[in-house]
């Protein structure tokens, strides 16, 4: 899967969906009984819009965070389990498969008498590594099984030439959440970084060692991951697709370090000839090289142990579950305990066989009204965005037509794949889970690999069906909506036209701007990476989003942390952007029309509704770790931002709500932001 796809989300999520005709009623998108008509729409609409809700709705101990999406999400969970029980008395196919995987993962019993077992034969290569060859091998056993040791590796098209695929190599290897918190010298990020090595060490008594040798192995994790680090990419460094472009042989990517047999370690994958690859970070890939020469054999033994304990623990027994969940859970993010293991094993059946479980859901879940109507809305969007486009000031008519072009290429998938994946050669067992997440793990590598040398297929989704979220690929040049994301609260064919488009249809707005943001406007309408644009217009459109990024470096949601503009950059183009091409279609559609001309609903106008729906889109309350952890390490911008920002770009919202003088939320014309 494309690193940058998945970026382009407009939440991260995972999964959810109520039934549309059975129990959705009239659950209707935009709810008036959760909004605070006491605050001033003008001066805090977040609050207006979303106000009881926030006081109704506690974070749960079990989430770092409560949102629509989470509402979704909990409920999709729940007909979900529905789903993998019924499906255990299925005779064979993708219903036993899912049923077969669950059950694995909720025996508890098994699981606890297992203990570390299931990773004892991998402990014990990397205990017989005796040379460097051997080192070799083992790292790419961990690679052929999901653990993504040192570094990423995956298949995907080349950005330059999308008509074929090519190996990708990324910098990665690192257990905390992002290079920078191996490298500031806060008081906050030093703290975590003491907390860190204190996990570490704890999961290697996990494994047998003695407090003293676990102390010292996690120093030299600590010490590893500090350099892979340093010789990383910052998270906005890799915003730039051409910075993490480089086209190597296999010769040219030898010659990084010259001492590595990296010939041998691509035939140990399944990989004989590799052929063209990308390497992205060439520099983290020479230091990575150079550790893999001159670190000692005990040191990197000490580094794979601590891989696989952390890649494998979700899928052990109690105690390593528990230490895992109060670094990653309760420290990094917050949360004050576990989800139950019946949630936990679900999202693991999802993230393995997610296709297997999306059969069964969309059969029960989701209708052909619903992708009807989703579609129809989508073809307004994208009529909109022609209008919008066709009308830019500041573009001169060479780019228009390269812009237009690569709107009318671009593609739509709704719901779910038109052809499943096939699972039959994934052995799927009721009485094994780790060695299912395993398997799972290694049919998906193979998966992956086997692209090479094949046509692009253009079939193929970058998220479950159930899932909560939608997103643009740029290679692809498609956006996709799973099924999960198209329902109550955010989508219901049956809701007024105003409240559809001021959620979903901003959601398809948001994905669709990002075909023309600071990422996506590099990529031309058969996806490949090509600047398509005028000189000039470049600067207009650099100068533009200069100014987005100023408005959100001033944000200071906590503490001293300030909105990372550039970071956040792609994020909050597309919101903007989206939001615009939504209201646009919305009015020029014919339910926009008859709504705008038939009055109040709830009392308010239609244009009213439109953004207080878009407002209760992004309702959400996150626990004070969690949002540190999204403004250092996610390209979204907090919830609240992504509501009242782009409104106060927006003169139509000031008129919707009369909204004037000093209470007006709009900025000054000169430093409004206009873009698409």
């Amino acid at each position: 899967m494309r690193l940058s796809a998945l970026t382009t989300a407009v939440l991260l999520s995972l999964t959810a969906t109520v039934a549309f005709a059975e129990t959705a009623g009239d659950n209707l998108v935009l709810e008036s009984q959760t909004m605070d008509r006491t605050a001033n729409p003008c001066t805090d609409f977040f609050q207006y819009a979303n106000g009881k809700w926030l006081a109704d709705n506690p974070i749960p101990a079990d989430r770092s965070r409560y949102s629509a999406y989470d509402e979704v999400m909990e409920r999709n969970l729940r007909d979900l389990k529905a789903i993998v029980e019924e499906a255990g008395k299925a005779d064979g196919g993708a219903a036993h498969l899912v049923a077969d995987f669950y059950h694995s993962g909720i025996d508890e019993a098994a699981i606890e008498a297992a203990g570390a077992k299931p990773i004892a034969p991998m402990l014990e290569r990397i205990k017989n590594i005796k040379n460097r060859q051997g080192l070799l091998d083992v790292l790419a056993e961990q690679t052929r099984t999901g653990m993504q040791p040192l570094y990423i590796f995956f298949v995907d098209q080349d950005a330059r030439n999308t008509q074929r695929y090519i190996p990708q190599l990324a910098q990665g290897g690192i257990g905390l959440p992002d290079r920078d918190y191996y490298v500031k010298t806060d008081a906050k990020t030093s703290k975590i970084r003491e907390q860190y090595l204190a996990h570490v060490e704890k999961m290697f008594t996990l494994l047998g060692e003695t407090p003293t040798q676990a102390r010292v192995d996690a120093a030299t994790v600590m010490r590893m991951e500090t350099r892979l680090a340093r010789a990383s990419m910052t998270n906005v460094e890799q915003r730039d697709p051409k910075a993490t472009y480089h086209l190597m042989d296999l010769q040219k990517f030898s010659a990084l370090d010259r001492k590595v047999d990296w010939a041998h370690y691509f035939a140990q994958i399944g990989l004989k000839a590799p052929g063209d690859m990308n390497v992205a970070e060439p520099k983290f890939f020479t230091e990575a090289d150079h550790m893999l020469d001159t670190v000692p054999l005990k040191d990197w033994q000490t580094y794979l142990r601590w891989n696989l304990v952390h890649n494998r623990a979700p899928a052990l027994s109690k105690e390593f579950v528990d230490a895992n969940f109060d670094f990653y859970g309760r420290i990094l993010a917050g949360t004050k305990e576990n989800q139950p293991r019946w949630k936990r094993v679900l999202r693991t059946v999802d993230g393995e066989i997610g296709e297997a479980l999306g059969e069964l859901y969309v059969a029960r879940y989701f209708g052909p009204d619903a992708k009807a109507g989703a579609l129809e809305m989508v073809g307004n969007i994208k009529t909109a965005m022609r209008e919008d486009i066709n009308g830019l000031e500041w573009m001169t008519p060479e780019t228009k037509r390269h812009a237009l072009e690569k709107l009318d290429t671009l593609s739509v998938k709704i719901g779910y794949p038109d052809k499943w994946r096939d699972y039959s050669s994934l052995k799927i067992t009721a009485d094994d889970y780790a060695g299912n997440v395993e398997r799972a793990n290694e049919f998906e590598f193979k998966r992956n690999l086997n692209k090479l040398g094949k046509p692009i297929d253009r079939n193929e989704w970058g998220m479950t069906p159930p899932t909560v979220n939608a997103y643009y690929n740029p290679t692809m040049n498609e956006i996709v909506f799973p099924a999960g994301i198209l329902q109550p609260p955010l989508f219901h064919v049956k809701a007024d036209a105003a409240a559809n488009y001021g959620n979903t249809g901003a959601t398809i707005g948001h994905e669709l701007t990002h075909a023309f943001d600071d990422q996506g406007r590099q990529f031309d309408a058969q996806g490949n990476l090509k600047n398509w644009w005028t000189k000039d217009d470049e600067k207009h459109f650099l100068a533009r989003i200069a100014n987005i990024e100023k408005q959100f470096d001033e944000f200071n949601p906590i503490d001293k942390l300030h909105i990372n503009g550039k970071l956040t950059e792609g994020e909050n183009i597309a919101d903007l952007g989206g939001l615009k091409i939504a209201l646009a279609a919305f009015l020029h559609s014919k339910e926009g029309q008859a709504e705008v001309a038939a009055g109040t609903i709830d009392g308010l106008t239609a244009e009213q509704r439109f953004f207080v729906a878009y407002g209760q889109s992004f309702r959400s309350s996150q626990r004070d770790e969690e949002l540190r952890l999204q403004i250092l390490t996610n390209p979204h911008s907090p919830d609240k931002y992504r509501v009242i920002a782009p409104l106060a770009n927006m003169p139509e919202f000031a008129k919707a709500f009369s909204c004037t003088g000093a209470q007006s939320p709009l900025r000054p014309e000169a430093t409004r932001v206009n873009i698409w």
